[in-house]
């Protein structure tokens, strides 16, 4: 671990994917094993403007709560040795690419069966208040797919795997993005 650390020089890890993968849950796991700090955008949205996220996309709609985003992204980029969990959809505003490409990006494929039994009684996500919980997940998934694959790393994940798994799996795959004694902000 201490040789992924020295590798890493302090660049942050970004988890995207979509809303149920596990970013905030396997970002706690990287930022402990890493001795990082840890963010999710969305908490940090919710403490700064004293809203949920709900009731945000309900009184200021989604661009509102996109623009907070952006900002909540580029103040955290601005810091080392962070574990950040973003929104799932962050990837869809072209500037935040220029703050996430500072770092590491760890994208977390999860089925989207697996997605709609974890999210399928959650009713605090104000994109997915629908009928067809199912179809919207898919729908979703299919137009931030292309977006999501530009991430330097994908970690493919299944539903019997424990978070602590999953966490480990990305740390033994680090290295393959880092070139040998280089840091990932070197090849940007």
């Amino acid at each position: 671990m201490t040789s992924l650390i020295d590798r890493l020089k302090g660049i942050n890890l970004y988890l995207i994917g979509m809303m149920g993968a596990g970013k905030t849950t396997i970002g706690q796991q990287l930022a402990a094993a890493l001795g990082y700090q840890f963010f999710d955008t969305d908490s940090v949205v919710e403490q700064a403007t004293g809203q949920s996220v709900s009731d945000l996309f309900a009184t200021q709609g989604e661009p509102a709560f996109r623009q907070l985003e952006t900002q909540v992204l580029a103040e955290l980029s601005t810091y080392r040795r962070l574990v950040i969990a973003t929104g799932g959809g962050i990837v869809l505003e072209r500037s935040n690419w220029s703050y996430l490409q500072h770092g590491v990006i760890i994208w977390l494929d999860v089925p989207v069966a697996t997605l709609f039994d974890r999210l399928k009684s959650d009713t605090t996500r104000p994109l997915l208040q629908t009928a067809d919980l199912l179809a919207r997940l898919q729908t979703i998934l299919e137009a931030r797919q292309p977006l999501y694959q530009q991430a330097d790393l994908q970690i493919s994940i299944t539903s019997e795997e424990s978070p602590q798994a999953i966490a480990n799996r990305i740390l033994m795959n680090i290295p393959s993005v880092l070139k040998p004694d280089q840091s990932i902000a070197d090849l940007n």
